[in-house]
Formats: structure tokens, C-alpha cells, sequence
């Protein structure tokens, strides 16, 4: 692996922006964030970001390969993600099409602890793809909830976890919610409760989660902070899996980051052992090449990080979950939730559910 942080942009500059000068923006405002006629001669020969290459793509667009010395990320998610994309955030057209991560930085952000392996061991599932599905709507009481959840797990859910929109409403309080679930489903399923907040509260809520027996969490880690995956994992043994919420911001076609680094490595990197991400054809509107390629970014053998477990969610419905199944393979959770209340009957449409996606090779 390369020993050099190596990030690909594609830029978009404007009318009077030349791509070169576009290109040393980035790699001085990433690092010195001083001017190179005021950055010290000492500190210029390695500091700034070295531009390996820039050239043209289509329609105005162009291509830099920018390579930054990995001592500057500290060997921290924070950092690194502040030396990758920190202050040229605020600016316009530069978006991160790729990262050739260093193995020095892998082996001091680990990825995963528990990963796609984990998943298996926690499910008791080792032959076909996941069954996930969501509690919903909010509005509902923790009675009701948790009446579905036991629905669920009659059917043989896999995988039932909250809506990622509840959390502590006056309705279905957390400390009421989560031991009627767990109750619900038994040894049957595994409940994976919602535990994003802010710090002192995810980590309560997490640690009521645990004591109710719950051995796994949905966080949506662009709310809470990156970093709530891995001490999630380190301090309390859970299991994580993270939602997308917030991260369409972040996605867009010009400016940002494509959807395989930030949902793919990042998320994987800051230590989700699963991945939530909009399916194509959802409502959400990822093409299936980008679907493609989170997939394989969360799954790919960096020799180092675990392997972190696809997710494809956001309106998949339940007479195409056979395809989706063959098409993504056995390490993929496959989270629906819409077509299967809308079958009118949550425990056969789950049976119906498990019976595609094991039917599948």
C-alpha cells in the first residue's frame, strides 16, 4: 500500500479559475493553509500536498491526484478527515472521487471490530444474505412497537431495529421502548435499538441498551460524531450499525464526497460493522454503479480493516428482495420496511421474505 495519503478530486473550476491554481488551493489550504511564498522553506519541501497529476475530464471538470505525508493526520479520524476535505469543504466544485489510504493510517484507525463475521455470530445466520426490517412509524407507543417487533420476530426476522427518527419521544420513551422490544423479540431476532444522540446521552442510552440485553445499536454517526462506531465497540462491546442521516449534503455531484468513500471507507474507517445506504431505484436515487461501489469499498480486503456489511435500504420492496439478494450476495442485510407493513400482515410477509432471499444461490 502506499505510504502517502493519496486523494483523488475531481474539480469543477469557475470561469476565472485555472485547474493548476485550483489544484495548489487544495494543497496548501489543507495543510500550511498559508501561501507558498509565505510558508517556510523548510516546511515546503514536505507539508503542503504534492500534486501528482491534473488533468482534464469532460465538460470543464478535471482530475488531481494529491498526495499528502500521513504523519499529518495524526492518526486521527478527526484530522484526517480535516487534512482530506476540512476548509475546501466552505469552497465550490471539489469533490473526493477516491482515497489511497496509507497502511501506517489503516492499521491506527482499524476499521470495524466486529464486521460482517460479527453479524453472522450475532444472528446465528451463516448461509444467505440478512433479513432487516425497521420499527415504525413515530407516533407509535413503546407497547404498540414492541407489539410489531414480537410480529417481526414470529416471522423470523433476522435483524429488527428502530426507525432511525426514535428516540426518546414522550410516546415511546427510550428507558420504556428498548426492555419491551428486547422482551418482544426474544432470542428469536436481534433488536438493534436507536442510541443516536448527543455524547452523555448516546452513551446512557447505550448502556441501558446493553444492560436490557441488547447486543447490537444503530447510530447515525454523522449526528452523534464519527467516532461514536468505535467507542460504541471499545467501551461496551456493542455491535454497530450506522445510518445515513445527514450524509446527502455531503453526496452531491459537484462538491463533497462520492457516496463509496464517504458511506464506503469512512464509515467502515470510523468503525460501523454495517452500512445503511438508499438502494437504487429508492426514493433516494443512488445509480447502481455507486450502489456497486459501496458495496465494495465496505466489503474490500484492505489487509488490515474488517470488512463492514452492505446495507441497501430506502424502499426495496418485498417482491424484488430474491433479486436484490442474488444480485448483492450473502454478505448484504437487506432492510425493508414499507412493503412489508403494507402487506397487512408483518409475520407472513417476513416468512415470505426469508423464504426469497434463502431461495437464492
Amino acid at each position: 500500500m502506499s505510504e502517502r495519503l493519496r486523494v483523488t478530486y475531481e474539480l469543477s473550476p469557475e470561469t476565472d479559475e485555472a485547474p493548476r491554481a485550483k489544484a495548489e488551493d487544495i494543497a496548501y489550504e489543507q495543510t500550511v493553509e498559508l501561501p507558498p511564498a509565505a510558508t517556510p522553506a523548510a516546511l515546503n519541501d514536505w507539508v503542503p500536498g504534492e500534486i501528482e497529476a491534473l488533468e482534464p475530464i469532460d465538460n470543464g471538470r478535471w482530475q488531481t491526484i494529491i498526495a499528502f505525508h500521513p504523519s499529518l493526520a495524526a492518526g486521527e479520524l478527526t484530522q484526517t478527515l480535516n487534512l482530506i476535505f476540512g476548509n475546501i469543504s466552505l469552497k465550490r466544485g471539489i469533490r473526493i472521487k477516491a482515497v489511497d489510504w496509507p497502511s501506517s493510517l489503516l492499521r491506527t484507525l482499524a476499521g470495524p471490530r466486529y464486521g460482517i463475521q460479527g453479524w453472522r455470530e450475532l444472528t446465528g445466520v451463516h448461509d444467505r444474505a440478512l433479513a432487516a426490517t425497521a420499527l415504525k412509524p413515530v407516533g407509535l407507543s413503546a407497547a404498540s412497537l414492541a407489539e410489531r417487533a414480537a410480529a417481526f420476530a414470529r416471522g423470523g426476522m433476522d435483524i429488527i431495529k428502530d426507525d432511525h427518527g426514535i428516540t426518546d419521544q414522550a410516546h415511546a420513551p427510550f428507558a420504556e421502548r428498548v426492555p419491551r422490544c428486547r422482551d418482544a423479540v426474544g432470542d428469536t431476532s436481534l433488536y438493534v435499538p436507536n442510541v443516536t444522540a448527543a455524547w452523555p446521552l448516546m452513551i446512557e442510552r447505550a448502556e441501558q441498551a446493553r444492560a436490557a440485553g441488547c447486543r447490537a445499536v444503530l447510530v447515525s454517526p454523522m449526528l452523534t460524531g464519527l467516532d461514536a462506531p468505535r467507542w460504541l465497540q471499545a467501551e461496551l462491546g456493542l455491535t454497530v450499525m450506522a445510518h445515513p442521516s445527514l450524509t446527502g449534503g455531503y453526496l452531491q455531484p459537484g462538491h463533497g464526497f462520492a457516496p463509496e468513500i464517504l458511506l464506503g471507507d469512512i464509515f467502515r474507517l470510523a468503525g460501523a460493522d454495517a452500512v445503511i445506504y438508499p438502494n437504487t431505484g429508492s426514493r433516494f436515487g443512488l445509480t447502481p454503479g455507486e450502489c456497486e461501489a459501496i458495496n465494495h469499498q465496505l466489503r474490500a480486503d484492505s489487509g488490515i480493516a474488517k470488512p463492514a456489511m452492505p446495507t441497501p435500504a430506502g424502499g426495496i420492496d418485498l417482491a424484488q428482495a430474491g433479486a436484490w439478494a442474488h444480485h448483492y450476495g450473502l454478505d448484504t442485510i437487506l432492510l425493508l420496511g414499507g412493503s412489508l407493513y403494507a402487506s397487512g400482515d408483518i409475520k407472513t410477509a417476513t416468512r415470505d421474505l426469508i423464504a426469497a432471499i434463502g431461495a437464492q444461490p
